[in-house]
């Protein structure tokens, strides 16, 4: 049995996470201020480690809501640490999510923390836990865009804002894709529960594909503008433009060379 000593250890925040804070803070701190020598690389730093502070939220979510439910195996696996290096899987939760920011300018949700689901009772629950996650990227993305939806954008240097819009734009796009009810991703997790076992067992096989059959199907034009029309009306709503998240990814591939016409924003 767990002593109050080992369930301390098990809850105490990761130095690891607390590192990858403290980059977000310094290097928004450099966009902010203009200090860095190349700005781009400041937004990088910044969006690269507020995304991956993001992804340990959301998997801190779904352990958290685990461990409320019934799985007090949670604790002892290292999930309520918000330790990236404690998932299941560390390359689908961190190295893959960063390295599709990097491509392709989206966020794409990760698989990690295993949950003993045996341990809890009750289908409301389970849907809780998978719904947990997804809702963590909403709050995200409502805490990146409160200054353009609160109108309160005095005195924020363009640059942050570019940053900021973009990174809402990563939390609005994982937020909709792992809503999906697709195999594999949350979305399919809320909706499971309630389904028949017959339909549960013939669509176990493919829940390893889930994530890649989505990513499949946004290469599709149509079905990629589609789903982008719909990121940018999201962010809209919540007061975001599409030209502040667009000229942010172009900060944010700084080795590519900013783009003239955000740039001109920037020094007027």
């Amino acid at each position: 049995m767990p002593t109050a000593a080992s369930r301390h250890s098990d809850r105490r925040i990761s130095p690891v996470f607390l590192g990858i804070v403290a980059v977000m803070a310094v290097s928004g701190w450099a966009v902010w201020t203009d200090y860095a020598a190349t700005v781009g690389l400041a937004v990088f730093l910044f969006v690269t480690s507020a995304w991956i502070v993001s992804l340990c939220l959301h998997e801190y979510a779904h352990a958290r809501t685990a461990l409320h439910s019934g799985d007090l195996s949670i604790g002892a696996k290292g999930y309520l640490t918000l330790n990236p290096l404690a998932y299941t899987h560390a390359l689908l939760s961190i190295v893959l999510p960063v390295l599709f920011v990097i491509m392709g300018g989206i966020g794409l949700p990760g698989g990690a923390v295993f949950i003993e689901r045996g341990s809890i009772r009750g289908r409301w629950k389970h849907s809780a836990i998978s719904a947990a996650g997804p809702l963590t990227n909403v709050l995200f993305a409502v805490v990146c865009t409160a200054p353009f939806w609160l109108d309160a954008l005095d005195g924020v240097p363009m640059v942050f804002r570019y940053a900021l819009a973009f990174l809402a734009l990563l939390q609005v796009t994982a937020a909709i894709l792992n809503s999906l009810p697709v195999p594999g991703l949350d979305g399919y997790g809320v909706i499971e529960p309630w389904l028949s076992y017959k339909i549960r067992r013939q669509v176990e096989p493919f829940a390893p594909f889930g994530l890649l059959a989505v990513f499949a199907l946004l290469f599709i034009p149509e079905v990629n503008h589609f789903f982008f029309d719909g990121v940018d009306a999201v962010l809209r709503g919540l007061g975001v433009g599409g030209l502040e998240s667009d000229c942010g990814l172009e900060y944010y591939r700084f080795w590519q060379g900013t783009n003239e016409f955000c740039e001109s924003f920037v020094n007027e």
